[in-house]
């Protein structure tokens, strides 16, 4: 699949990739993408709930009264979970809401959702940029220029551009990643996914290795 690489104006540079088929261009799976998603912000809760049982709350332990013969229900101690100040009955304990998803799933999710991105004309190949000193300015004007300013937008690197990955680490609708860090969620939750040229090089590199194995 041949895509048009633009520069920072927004223009056509003249030159364009090759987006191998096996990740842009793959029939999405709906389902693989709502398991990544789920485990992604499954991860992401803290699970650090914690309420009092009946063994933890102050109280004293002696029993009200008798068992039997005051025509009243069978009560313990103060704390009791009926009694205001008592534990509480089955209440949320520490726990860890991440679960395992297999390697395979991951990337099969990560291949759906960049697919639906170009199917949609969403994905955007950006020629390499060196900044000499990190300007979110800079990185403002290259989003006005695609039309993108107003967008969410996926920043895909092929390199650690740290310059570049200065100049919108604090822009609130611009998340950026390597492209071997990205996860399904952000490219998901992204309007547009911009993709440097390096990384589309690297992402071929890949594949070939992949094919020749």
């Amino acid at each position: 699949m041949q895509v048009d690489v633009l520069n920072i104006k927004g223009e056509k540079t003249g030159r364009s990739v090759d987006l191998p088929d096996e990740i842009f261009g793959i029939e999405p799976n709906d389902h693989v993408i709502y398991l990544a998603v789920k485990q992604y912000l499954a991860a992401q809760r803290q699970g650090t709930h914690k309420v009092k049982t009946r063994m933890e709350v102050k109280g004293s332990s002696k029993k009200l009264h008798r068992q039997k013969g005051t025509g009243g229900s069978r009560k313990g101690n103060l704390r009791n979970p009926l009694y205001k100040g008592g534990g509480t009955i089955f209440g949320p304990k520490p726990r860890d809401y991440d679960f395992k998803l297999n390697y395979k799933v991951k990337g099969l999710a990560k291949c759906s959702a960049l697919s639906y991105k170009v199917k949609e004309n969403n994905l955007v190949v950006l020629e390499d940029v060196q900044l000499e000193v990190p300007k979110t300015r800079d990185f403002t004007g290259i989003l006005k220029s695609l039309q993108a300013d107003r967008k969410k937008i996926l920043v895909l690197t092929g390199d650690d551009n740290t310059n570049f990955y200065r100049s919108f680490r604090n822009l609130p609708n611009v998340q950026g990643y390597q492209f071997n860090d990205m996860n399904t969620y952000d490219i998901v939750n992204s309007n547009v996914v911009l993709v440097t040229e390096s990384a589309v090089k690297k992402i071929v590199e890949d594949v070939k290795d992949v094919s020749a194995n």
